[in-house]
């Protein structure tokens, strides 16, 4: 049996997230997991780094699968592609050793949030809004706070998989580029909506809507009644992959 890694971009508005799901729900996962049976006519199971929520999209996804075949790498690229829908692109494909896996074997994901202060009929797709002027220094301070390791359980759904709520920050921040206020965060691991949930509460304080001290209160998992409210998934992008060279 080979081990196939590929990468994996998204545009994550038509789906309900990347996991597969039954009743013939629209996922990223089921999408690419039925061309791949298409094409190598036997049944494919994909483990993923990151399962993105509803809405959210991916630059860098990464994905992994064993298989019987021996179809040539780059046919198999090209065959995925001419099949998949062209809101989901594969490229990267590598054959891999029998023991990596897409999701145990990162050391690190990397998330942008994409941020716009007024609507946008042509970036409303990909970005979040704050629908006014925002504090982006305050939002920043925020951010540079979380660096570390912290329970993040008042940013998420509850957390499920046993694993804890304690996550390894290793840098987070936010910047401006053009009319795109962008946070960056790079982690070991995300709780479900992790993301989301910091930058909404970080919005709340670029509006002057939330103290820092309540802020740094959840951080440690102080405040167990307050919770923030997740921003959009609109603008949140899974953008990469760490893995031990």
């Amino acid at each position: 049996m080979r081990n196939i890694r590929l990468r994996v971009e998204y545009d994550g508005t038509p789906y309900a997230g990347w996991q597969r799901q039954p009743g013939g729900i629209v996922t990223v996962q089921g999408e690419l997991e039925a061309v791949l049976g298409r094409i190598l006519q036997e049944k494919v199971n994909l483990a993923a780094a990151g399962r993105t929520d509803r809405g959210v999209h991916a630059l860098g996804q990464v994905v992994n699968f064993t298989t019987a075949s021996l179809l040539p790498l780059d046919r198999l690229a090209h065959s995925i592609n001419c099949l998949l829908p062209d809101t989901i692109r594969v490229d990267r494909p590598m054959e891999v050793d029998a023991s990596f896996h897409a999701r145990f074997s990162a050391t690190e994901r990397q998330y942008r949030y994409f941020l716009i202060e007024s609507p946008s009929a042509v970036c409303g797709r990909f970005t979040g809004c704050s629908f006014g002027p925002v504090d982006i220094k305050l939002m920043h301070s925020l951010a540079e706070s979380i660096r570390g390791t912290h329970d993040f359980s008042a940013f998420s759904r509850e957390d499920r998989d046993g694993t804890g709520s304690l996550c390894s920050v290793r840098t987070a921040g936010w910047y401006r580029h053009g009319r795109f206020l962008v946070f960056h965060v790079a982690a070991n691991r995300f709780l479900r909506s992790m993301v989301r949930g910091l930058v909404g509460a970080m919005l709340d304080r670029g509006r002057d809507r939330l103290d820092r001290d309540s802020f740094l209160c959840m951080l440690e998992g102080g405040a167990p009644g307050l919770r923030s409210r997740p921003a959009d998934a609109s603008g949140l992008f899974l953008t990469r992959v760490v893995y031990p060279r």
